[in-house]
C-alpha cells in the first residue's frame, strides 16, 4: 500500500484546478440551470432533462433542439450570477437519515455516461467548496473554532486523497474470505471521472443549499491555504460524529497501515492518557455502561443544534446507546448483509477490539455456520438495517420460552469508526473556549498546521 501522506513539492504539483464532485446517480438527470451557462460557443438556461442513449447522452429542454453528445460541460457566464438545481440528491446513502433532497449549486455541470447509469459533476473553486462542506458535514452556525478547525481537516483530507490518487497509491474496498473468516474494509475508493463524491463516503457537499454564513466564510478565510501535516506530509485527516470518550487507531477501520497522528486519545482535557486497556472485553464492557468524563459526553442541546445538521438531530443519543435484535432479526440481517445462511444465529460474541473499545472481530454463531466478520463497519452494516452507530458495543443475551437465545440487546458508545476528530467533542471544546489550533492538536497528536502558500494540487490525468 502507498502512503496515504504524500510529501507536498513542487515538482509534483501545478496550480490548484477546480474540484470535480460527483453530486448525482441516476438513469435520467433532470436540472435547470438559472442564469446563463454556455456549451461548445452556445448558451444554455432553464430545464433539462439528460438521458443516455446508444452510448451517448441525450440532452432535451427549453428552447433548444435534441443534443446528442459524449458527455456536456455547462460553464455559467459568470460564477456569482448563476446556479443551477438538481432535483432528488440522495444523501446520507444507505445510512439511516437517507432522504432525497432538491439542492441548488454554483459552478459548472458536466454530465457523464458511467455505463450504468448518468452522473453529474459539479466543478468549482476548491474554498467554495470547503464553504459548503463544513456546513453540510455540520451546522453552519457551530462554534467559530470548530468551523475554523473543520476547514483544516477538510482541506487536509482532500489533498492528501487526491495526492495519493495522483501517486497510484489509492486504496480500495478490500475483502479477505475465508471458510472462517470475512474480512472487509471500505476506503474513500478513488473515483474514475471525478475527484470526490458529495456524500459521507467522501465528505458531506450539498452545494449552496446549505446555509453559508458569515462566520464559514470568516473560518475559511482564516485557514487560508492552512493544512494538517505530519513529518513534513500532508494528513489523511479523518473525522467523526462522537468518538464516544476514545479515538480508534487508523488501522482498526481501514487497512493496515499505522498512521501515528491516527491514534487513541481519550477525550477529555484531564486524562488524556489512560491506562485503562479497552482491548479488553471486561474494562470495554465497564467503559462502555460507564460515562467516563469526556468532551463529548454532553447533552446541552444549545452545543448539539449548534453543531449537528436538523437530521443528524434526530439521533438523541450519541454518546451512548441501546438497541436491540431478536434471533429472528439478527439472522435476517446476516443472510441479507453478508449473503450467509447461519441457520438461526444463537450468539454474537465481539473477540477483538481495537484501542477505543470498538468491536473489530465479531463471531457470529449460528445453527448451521460460525463465522467471524470484521472490520468495524462490516459489524455496523450486518447487524443493522442500515448501520450501528458504532461498533463500541457489548452484547447481552436474553431466552426465548424455549430456553434458546431469542434477544440480542447491544449496548453502545459513540456514533462513527471513531479515527480522528470527534465533531461532538471539538464543539465542546470551542464552546470552552480552546482554539483551533488546540482542538486540531488534541484530536491530531504530534501535528503541525501549515499554510501552503499559493495551495496547489495534482495535476489532472
Amino acid at each position: 500500500m502507498g502512503k496515504h501522506c504524500e510529501t507536498f513539492t513542487r515538482e509534483k504539483v501545478k496550480n490548484l484546478k477546480d474540484i470535480e464532485v460527483g453530486v448525482l446517480f441516476a438513469p435520467e438527470i433532470h436540472f435547470r440551470l438559472n442564469g446563463r451557462f454556455r456549451h461548445e460557443g452556445e448558451y444554455y438556461s432553464g430545464a433539462y432533462t439528460a438521458m443516455r442513449r446508444d452510448g451517448k447522452i441525450l440532452l432535451k429542454g427549453e428552447g433548444k433542439e435534441e443534443i446528442v453528445a459524449d458527455g456536456f460541460t455547462l460553464t455559467p457566464e459568470q460564477f456569482e450570477e448563476a446556479d443551477f438545481d438538481l432535483p432528488n440528491v440522495t444523501i446520507g446513502i444507505h445510512f439511516h437519515w437517507e432522504r432525497e433532497e432538491n439542492q441548488k449549486f454554483r459552478g459548472a455541470l458536466r454530465l457523464i455516461d458511467e455505463g450504468g447509469h448518468l452522473t453529474a459533476i459539479n466543478i468549482l473553486p476548491l474554498e467554495e467548496y470547503l464553504k459548503s462542506v463544513i456546513s453540510s458535514e455540520m451546522n453552519a452556525a457551530s462554534p467559530p473554532e470548530l468551523l475554523k478547525a473543520h476547514a483544516v481537516i477538510s482541506r487536509s483530507w482532500l489533498l492528501a486523497q487526491t495526492r495519493r490518487k495522483a501517486a497510484g497509491s489509492g486504496t480500495r474496498a478490500s475483502l479477505r474470505r475465508t471458510e472462517e473468516e470475512i474480512t472487509q474494509w471500505f476506503d474513500r475508493e478513488d473515483h474514475e471521472r471525478f475527484d470526490v463524491c458529495a456524500d459521507d463516503h467522501c465528505q458531506r457537499y450539498q452545494g449552496i443549499s446549505r446555509v453559508h454564513t458569515p462566520s464559514v466564510a470568516a473560518a475559511i478565510e482564516a485557514t487560508q491555504g492552512e493544512v494538517l501535516t505530519f513529518g513534513g506530509e500532508v494528513c489523511d485527516a479523518r473525522f467523526s460524529k462522537c468518538c464516544g470518550g476514545a479515538t480508534e487507531r487508523f488501522e482498526t477501520a481501514w487497512e493496515e497501515t499505522p498512521h501515528p497522528y491516527l491514534t487513541k486519545v481519550v477525550d477529555n482535557a484531564t486524562s488524556p492518557a489512560t491506562s485503562t486497556d479497552l482491548r479488553k472485553e471486561e474494562e470495554a464492557k465497564s467503559w462502555i455502561a460507564g460515562s467516563p468524563e469526556a468532551f463529548c459526553n454532553t447533552k446541552d442541546r444549545k452545543i448539539l443544534s449548534s453543531v449537528l445538521n436538523d437530521y443528524d438531530q434526530e439521533t438523541h443519543d450519541f454518546f451512548r446507546w441501546t438497541t436491540s435484535l431478536t434471533a429472528e432479526e439478527a439472522t435476517r440481517l446476516a443472510k441479507e448483509k453478508l449473503g450467509i445462511d447461519f441457520g438461526r444465529v444463537t450468539a454474537l460474541e465481539p473477540i477483538e477490539r481495537g484501542v477505543s473499545g470498538r468491536v473489530t472481530r465479531l463471531r457470529i454463531r449460528g445453527t448451521k455456520r460460525c463465522i467471524i466478520i470484521g472490520k468495524e463497519l462490516l459489524i455496523r452494516k450486518a447487524l443493522s438495517p442500515t448501520h450501528l452507530y458504532s461498533s463500541a458495543f457489548f452484547v447481552e443475551t436474553e431466552p426465548d420460552e424455549t430456553g434458546l437465545p431469542g434477544r440480542f440487546t447491544l449496548r453502545g458508545a459513540g456514533w462513527g469508526h471513531g479515527v480522528g476528530l470527534c465533531q461532538i467533542g471539538a464543539a465542546v471544546m470551542s464552546a470552552r473556549g480552546y482554539s483551533y489550533r488546540e482542538i486540531l492538536a488534541h484530536y491530531f497528536p504530534g501535528t503541525k498546521i501549515e499554510k501552503i502558500e499559493n495551495l496547489k494540487l495534482p495535476p489532472k490525468e
